[in-house]
Protein backbone atom coordinates (compact mmCIF):
# COMPACT_ATOMS: atom_id res chain seq x y z
CA UNK A 1 0.00 0.00 0.00
CA UNK A 2 1.24 3.52 -0.51
CA UNK A 3 2.53 6.06 1.74
CA UNK A 4 0.66 9.01 1.44
CA UNK A 5 2.57 12.31 1.98
CA UNK A 6 0.84 15.53 2.34
CA UNK A 7 0.89 16.40 -0.98
CA UNK A 8 -0.62 13.20 -1.94
CA UNK A 9 -3.49 13.41 0.67
CA UNK A 10 -4.45 16.62 -0.55
CA UNK A 11 -4.30 15.85 -3.94
CA UNK A 12 -6.25 12.62 -3.64
CA UNK A 13 -9.14 14.61 -2.05
CA UNK A 14 -9.14 17.37 -4.60
CA UNK A 15 -9.33 14.50 -7.19
CA UNK A 16 -12.31 13.33 -5.26
CA UNK A 17 -13.86 16.81 -5.06
CA UNK A 18 -13.44 16.93 -8.70
CA UNK A 19 -15.04 14.34 -9.77
CA UNK A 20 -17.95 14.60 -7.72
CA UNK A 21 -18.82 17.68 -9.19
CA UNK A 22 -18.57 16.38 -12.30
CA UNK A 23 -20.13 13.20 -11.90
CA UNK A 24 -23.25 14.78 -10.66
CA UNK A 25 -23.41 17.75 -12.98
CA UNK A 26 -22.75 15.07 -16.28
CA UNK A 27 -24.28 12.11 -14.69
CA UNK A 28 -20.45 9.92 -14.69
CA UNK A 29 -18.78 8.02 -11.44
CA UNK A 30 -15.93 9.52 -12.89
CA UNK A 31 -13.52 6.59 -11.92
CA UNK A 32 -12.05 6.63 -15.40
CA UNK A 33 -11.23 10.15 -15.58
CA UNK A 34 -9.75 9.53 -11.64
CA UNK A 35 -7.98 6.54 -12.19
CA UNK A 36 -5.08 8.03 -14.36
CA UNK A 37 -5.01 11.05 -12.83
CA UNK A 38 -4.28 8.98 -8.97
CA UNK A 39 -1.94 7.13 -10.89
CA UNK A 40 -0.11 10.27 -11.56
CA UNK A 41 -0.06 11.25 -8.32
CA UNK A 42 1.83 8.15 -7.51
CA UNK A 43 -0.53 5.51 -6.53
CA UNK A 44 0.31 1.95 -7.70
CA UNK A 45 -2.24 0.99 -10.97
CA UNK A 46 -3.90 -1.06 -8.95
CA UNK A 47 -4.82 1.36 -6.46
CA UNK A 48 -5.22 3.92 -8.74
CA UNK A 49 -7.69 1.77 -10.63
CA UNK A 50 -9.90 0.30 -7.60
CA UNK A 51 -9.84 3.24 -5.10
CA UNK A 52 -12.36 5.73 -6.51
CA UNK A 53 -15.15 2.76 -6.95
CA UNK A 54 -16.48 2.77 -2.88
CA UNK A 55 -17.07 6.35 -2.92
CA UNK A 56 -18.88 5.80 -6.11
CA UNK A 57 -21.87 4.87 -4.45
CA UNK A 58 -22.85 7.64 -1.83
CA UNK A 59 -21.77 10.21 -4.52
CA UNK A 60 -23.98 8.99 -7.27
CA UNK A 61 -26.84 8.49 -4.89
CA UNK A 62 -26.50 11.99 -3.52
CA UNK A 63 -26.38 13.42 -7.20
CA UNK A 64 -29.15 11.15 -8.75
CA UNK A 65 -31.86 12.13 -5.61
CA UNK A 66 -31.75 15.69 -7.22
CA UNK A 67 -32.48 14.23 -10.46
CA UNK A 68 -35.20 11.98 -8.88
CA UNK A 69 -36.82 15.22 -7.38
CA UNK A 70 -37.03 16.81 -10.99
CA UNK A 71 -38.55 13.70 -12.69
CA UNK A 72 -35.10 12.69 -14.70
CA UNK A 73 -34.92 8.86 -14.06
CA UNK A 74 -36.33 6.65 -16.72
CA UNK A 75 -37.31 3.99 -14.24
CA UNK A 76 -37.86 0.99 -17.40
CA UNK A 77 -34.21 2.05 -18.58
CA UNK A 78 -32.97 1.85 -15.22
CA UNK A 79 -34.50 -1.62 -14.02
CA UNK A 80 -33.53 -3.47 -16.77
CA UNK A 81 -29.88 -1.87 -16.55
CA UNK A 82 -29.74 -3.34 -13.36
CA UNK A 83 -30.75 -6.56 -14.20
CA UNK A 84 -28.35 -6.95 -16.71
CA UNK A 85 -25.67 -4.58 -15.61
CA UNK A 86 -25.19 -6.09 -12.18
CA UNK A 87 -24.06 -9.88 -13.37
CA UNK A 88 -22.02 -8.16 -16.29
CA UNK A 89 -19.75 -6.24 -13.60
CA UNK A 90 -19.25 -9.02 -11.54
CA UNK A 91 -17.83 -11.10 -14.45
CA UNK A 92 -15.61 -8.35 -15.73
CA UNK A 93 -14.61 -7.29 -12.03
CA UNK A 94 -13.11 -10.89 -11.54
CA UNK A 95 -11.53 -10.68 -15.03
CA UNK A 96 -9.21 -7.80 -13.48
CA UNK A 97 -7.15 -10.90 -12.11
CA UNK A 98 -5.82 -11.83 -15.25
CA UNK A 99 -4.92 -8.97 -16.77
CA UNK A 100 -1.94 -6.14 -15.83
CA UNK A 101 -3.21 -3.08 -13.74
CA UNK A 102 -0.73 -0.93 -15.93
CA UNK A 103 -2.52 -1.95 -18.97
CA UNK A 104 -5.86 -1.50 -17.51
CA UNK A 105 -4.65 2.25 -16.62
CA UNK A 106 -3.56 2.32 -20.07
CA UNK A 107 -6.69 1.47 -21.52
CA UNK A 108 -8.77 3.74 -19.31
CA UNK A 109 -6.62 7.00 -20.99
CA UNK A 110 -7.80 5.30 -24.27
CA UNK A 111 -11.45 5.05 -23.55
CA UNK A 112 -11.54 8.80 -22.13
CA UNK A 113 -10.47 10.11 -25.06
CA UNK A 114 -13.12 7.83 -26.91
CA UNK A 115 -15.71 9.19 -24.85
CA UNK A 116 -14.49 13.02 -25.16
CA UNK A 117 -14.92 12.56 -28.80
CA UNK A 118 -18.24 10.90 -28.82
CA UNK A 119 -19.43 13.81 -26.37
CA UNK A 120 -18.15 16.36 -28.93
CA UNK A 121 -19.72 14.19 -31.59
CA UNK A 122 -23.42 13.93 -29.96
CA UNK A 123 -23.70 16.98 -28.38
CA UNK A 124 -26.68 19.03 -28.85
CA UNK A 125 -28.24 16.22 -30.76
CA UNK A 126 -30.32 15.20 -27.67
CA UNK A 127 -34.28 13.54 -28.11
CA UNK A 128 -36.94 14.31 -25.53
CA UNK A 129 -36.15 15.27 -22.48
CA UNK A 130 -38.30 12.47 -20.85
CA UNK A 131 -39.97 9.67 -20.90
CA UNK A 132 -38.47 7.39 -23.51
CA UNK A 133 -37.76 4.73 -21.66
CA UNK A 134 -41.09 3.21 -21.69
CA UNK A 135 -40.19 3.02 -25.99
CA UNK A 136 -36.69 1.49 -26.11
CA UNK A 137 -36.83 -2.14 -27.14
CA UNK A 138 -35.63 -3.91 -24.87
CA UNK A 139 -32.92 -5.50 -26.37
CA UNK A 140 -31.09 -2.75 -26.89
CA UNK A 141 -31.29 -1.88 -23.05
CA UNK A 142 -30.02 -4.93 -22.11
CA UNK A 143 -27.33 -4.77 -25.02
CA UNK A 144 -26.09 -1.25 -23.12
CA UNK A 145 -25.92 -2.44 -20.13
CA UNK A 146 -23.92 -5.53 -20.28
CA UNK A 147 -21.18 -3.73 -22.41
CA UNK A 148 -21.60 -1.14 -19.87
CA UNK A 149 -21.31 -3.61 -16.56
CA UNK A 150 -18.50 -5.74 -18.39
CA UNK A 151 -16.38 -2.08 -18.78
CA UNK A 152 -17.25 -1.25 -15.20
CA UNK A 153 -16.15 -4.19 -13.63
CA UNK A 154 -12.92 -4.40 -15.66
CA UNK A 155 -11.91 -0.72 -14.99
CA UNK A 156 -13.21 -0.54 -11.66
CA UNK A 157 -15.42 1.85 -11.98
CA UNK A 158 -19.57 2.47 -11.86
CA UNK A 159 -19.96 2.85 -15.73
CA UNK A 160 -21.08 6.27 -15.52
CA UNK A 161 -18.74 7.28 -18.29
CA UNK A 162 -20.44 5.06 -20.91
CA UNK A 163 -24.00 5.22 -19.33
CA UNK A 164 -24.98 8.26 -20.40
CA UNK A 165 -23.49 8.71 -23.36
CA UNK A 166 -25.16 5.13 -24.85
CA UNK A 167 -28.68 6.54 -23.33
CA UNK A 168 -28.18 9.24 -25.13
CA UNK A 169 -26.79 7.52 -28.64
CA UNK A 170 -28.21 3.96 -28.53
CA UNK A 171 -31.53 4.34 -26.11
CA UNK A 172 -32.39 7.99 -27.19
CA UNK A 173 -33.35 9.46 -24.14
CA UNK A 174 -33.14 12.90 -23.62
CA UNK A 175 -30.19 14.71 -21.89
CA UNK A 176 -31.73 15.18 -18.76
CA UNK A 177 -33.10 11.71 -18.25
CA UNK A 178 -29.66 10.36 -19.50
CA UNK A 179 -27.60 11.67 -16.54
CA UNK A 180 -30.77 11.22 -13.88
CA UNK A 181 -30.58 7.55 -14.93
CA UNK A 182 -26.87 7.50 -15.59
CA UNK A 183 -26.35 8.38 -11.84
CA UNK A 184 -29.01 5.84 -10.43
CA UNK A 185 -27.49 2.98 -12.65
CA UNK A 186 -24.12 3.77 -11.99
CA UNK A 187 -24.46 3.66 -8.17
CA UNK A 188 -25.94 0.28 -8.04
CA UNK A 189 -23.18 -1.43 -10.44
CA UNK A 190 -20.67 -0.23 -8.58
CA UNK A 191 -21.45 -2.03 -5.16
CA UNK A 192 -20.65 -5.63 -6.90
CA UNK A 193 -17.62 -4.39 -8.33
CA UNK A 194 -16.65 -2.87 -4.76
CA UNK A 195 -17.42 -5.94 -2.96
CA UNK A 196 -15.04 -8.29 -5.73
CA UNK A 197 -12.33 -5.43 -5.54
CA UNK A 198 -12.14 -5.80 -1.72
CA UNK A 199 -12.16 -9.42 -1.91
CA UNK A 200 -8.86 -9.35 -4.28
CA UNK A 201 -7.19 -6.84 -1.73
CA UNK A 202 -7.13 -4.06 -4.38
CA UNK A 203 -8.39 -1.50 -1.90
CA UNK A 204 -6.36 0.79 0.09
CA UNK A 205 -9.35 2.00 2.86
CA UNK A 206 -7.33 5.35 3.20
CA UNK A 207 -7.19 6.29 -0.31
CA UNK A 208 -10.70 5.21 -0.52
CA UNK A 209 -11.42 7.73 2.59
CA UNK A 210 -9.62 10.74 1.18
CA UNK A 211 -11.32 10.45 -2.02
CA UNK A 212 -14.69 9.88 -0.69
CA UNK A 213 -14.11 13.06 1.71
CA UNK A 214 -13.94 15.39 -1.80
CA UNK A 215 -16.58 13.23 -4.04
CA UNK A 216 -20.00 12.87 -1.66
CA UNK A 217 -20.31 16.56 -1.16
CA UNK A 218 -19.12 17.97 -3.91
CA UNK A 219 -21.31 15.31 -6.31
CA UNK A 220 -24.40 16.99 -4.49
CA UNK A 221 -23.35 20.76 -5.62
CA UNK A 222 -23.09 19.51 -9.49
CA UNK A 223 -26.71 18.19 -9.83
CA UNK A 224 -27.71 21.20 -8.36
CA UNK A 225 -25.55 23.19 -11.09
CA UNK A 226 -27.05 20.94 -13.53
CA UNK A 227 -30.46 21.95 -13.04
CA UNK A 228 -29.92 25.63 -13.98
CA UNK A 229 -27.58 25.66 -16.37
CA UNK A 230 -27.66 24.39 -20.29
CA UNK A 231 -26.25 21.00 -20.15
CA UNK A 232 -25.25 20.96 -24.00
CA UNK A 233 -22.82 23.53 -23.71
CA UNK A 234 -21.45 21.85 -20.74
CA UNK A 235 -20.62 18.53 -22.23
CA UNK A 236 -18.69 20.13 -25.14
CA UNK A 237 -17.00 21.72 -22.58
CA UNK A 238 -16.40 18.46 -20.63
CA UNK A 239 -15.74 16.20 -23.92
CA UNK A 240 -13.14 18.56 -25.04
CA UNK A 241 -11.54 18.44 -21.80
CA UNK A 242 -11.76 14.43 -21.42
CA UNK A 243 -10.12 14.52 -25.39
CA UNK A 244 -7.56 16.25 -23.57
CA UNK A 245 -6.82 14.95 -20.80
CA UNK A 246 -6.78 11.61 -22.11
CA UNK A 247 -4.16 12.33 -24.47
CA UNK A 248 -2.23 13.68 -22.07
CA UNK A 249 -2.11 10.67 -19.77
CA UNK A 250 -1.90 8.48 -22.84
CA UNK A 251 1.31 10.72 -23.94
CA UNK A 252 2.48 9.68 -20.06
CA UNK A 253 1.82 6.28 -19.93
CA UNK A 254 3.56 5.70 -23.32
CA UNK A 255 6.82 8.43 -22.72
Amino acid sequence: MPDLTLATVVGIVAVGAAIGFLGGLLGKGGSAIATPVLAALGLPPIVALAAPLPATVPATLVAANRYRRHGFIDRTVLRWSLIAGVPATLVGAFATRWIDAGNLVLFTDVVIVAIGVRMLAASGSTGIEAGAGSEVERNRMIAVAVVTGLAAGLLANSGGFLLAPLFVAVLGLGIRPALGTSLATASVLAVPGTIVHLALGHLDLAVVVLFALGAIPLSGLGARVAMRIDVGKLERLYGGSLVVLGTAFLLTSVI
